[in-house]
């Protein structure tokens, strides 16, 4: 203990900085040293941070810098919920890591109901990963010399990229945005079972650094472009956007269910057309005239849950809260569906390496690779049932009652 507290004072003396204990120190130790830091600065008995069971040295290789300790999340599950997809076919329990109450109770209720009535139908539509640069020209000319360029260029620019990774396939550079004399085109690539932000940005920098380099060739360097920033936001990484609601990002994925009206009325307490009414003034007209670009009741709930249990980049659920759900009263009963333009999820690198996460991911058979779509699948059902679960609930007038016996 003396040696730590003695690193604890060369730390607050500056003598040596937190990150680089990793060199001094084998992972546990430096952990420990930091933690112990902290501790001292802020004057905190960490009880609970100290105790977890992943590994240090792989978690600082490739998750966390300046590592002290581990939050926990309550991890709780919803099912089984029957899936009839094309990758994920059969039961399956979902596991939803919230301090919400009330959350994992209300995806267990919708859940139940889709199961009882003979499962949901999910599809991924579309499967893609998005860089979009910003490249500065000096002149519109210019600009609409670039995008015609990089069109008839296509081919050479896909091998450049590709030489970077074993996985990704860049599939089209579109839509190519003049603004200005400023040029932003839109890098598409097919990642595998990575979710693929840091594969995409790898090969969309070396396709940069090449459309640079092959202009200054030709028309005796004439054309003069500058990658002003790797992301110039046409991606739309982590953050809500139109265009990826039209685009699409990650995976798009929707899912659907047809209940009958005595089912609705036995399992939801409430009618077809109460649960297409609550849609149309709430999801439809409520987003509408707030400007919302989420025509959805919750999808954020279920898909921060899910991506916080099995290591997802928690900062895309601002991406995965992007949807429309459609509740549709028909005779004999109610279609439902949700559709989610814009979900990146992966099943290999990132997050899902962590010991925690990659057993979550296994309780539903999605570890490692070829189980992405697998994945996306079972992340648009749970979304379907959590959704259907909270408008039935708003139909009936049960959401108060809900949160005020479990949510507290």
């Amino acid at each position: 203990m003396d040696d730590i507290l003695e690193i604890v004072e060369k730390l607050k003396n500056k003598e040596i900085k937190p990150y680089q204990l990793d060199s001094i120190f084998d992972s546990k130790k430096s952990v420990e040293i930091r933690r112990k830091y902290i501790e001292s600065l802020t004057k905190t008995d960490f009880k609970h941070i100290n105790n977890y069971s992943i590994n240090e040295k792989e978690a600082m290789k490739k998750n966390i810098e300046n590592m002290i300790g581990a939050v926990q999340i309550p991890l709780g599950f919803a099912g089984p919920l029957k899936i009839n997809g094309k990758y994920a076919n059969g039961e399956y329990y979902i596991p939803l890591a919230t301090t919400e109450g009330a959350l994992v109770a209300s995806v267990n209720r919708g859940c139940g109901v889709i199961t009882k009535c003979g499962g949901c139908t999910v599809r991924v539509v579309d499967d893609k990963m998005t860089r979009a640069p910003v490249i500065k020209t000096k002149s519109i000319t210019d600009a609409i010399k670039l995008k015609e360029w990089i069109e008839n260029n296509f081919q050479k620019i896909k091998e450049v990229a590709e030489t970077t990774t074993r996985h990704g396939k860049l599939i089209s550079i579109h839509p190519i945005i003049i603004v200005g004399r400023y040029v932003y085109p839109r890098f598409t690539y097919k990642t595998g079972d990575a979710m693929g932000m840091n594969m995409v940005t790898i090969a969309t920098e070396k396709a940069c650094n090449f459309i640079e380099n092959e202009l200054k060739k030709e028309e005796n360097g004439s054309i003069k472009v500058h990658t002003v920033a790797l992301s110039g936001n046409v991606c739309t990484d982590k953050k809500p956007a139109g265009i990826n609601l039209v685009e699409g990002r990650g995976k798009t994925i929707i899912a659907e269910v047809f209940l009958k009206e005595e089912e609705i009325k036995k399992y939801l307490k409430t009618t077809s057309k109460a649960i297409e009414q609550v849609n149309m003034y709430k999801n439809f007209i409520g987003s509408a005239i707030s400007n919302s670009m989420g025509f959805n009741a919750h999808y954020a709930n279920i898909i921060g849950a899910l991506f916080l249990a099995t290591g997802q980049d928690e900062a895309h659920i601002v991406e995965g809260s992007l949807g429309i759900t459609v509740a549709e009263c028909v005779e004999g009963g109610l279609y439902f569906s949700v559709t989610l333009p814009d979900v990146p999820v992966g099943t290999v690198g990132g997050g899902t390496r962590v010991e925690t996460q990659k057993e979550c991911l296994e309780m539903i058979g999605c570890s490692g690779g070829g189980k992405a779509l697998k994945f996306a699948e079972i992340v648009g059902g749970a979304v379907l049932a959590g959704e259907l679960s909270l408008m039935g609930a708003l139909a009936a007038g049960h959401l108060a009652k809900a949160h005020s016996e479990l949510g507290r």
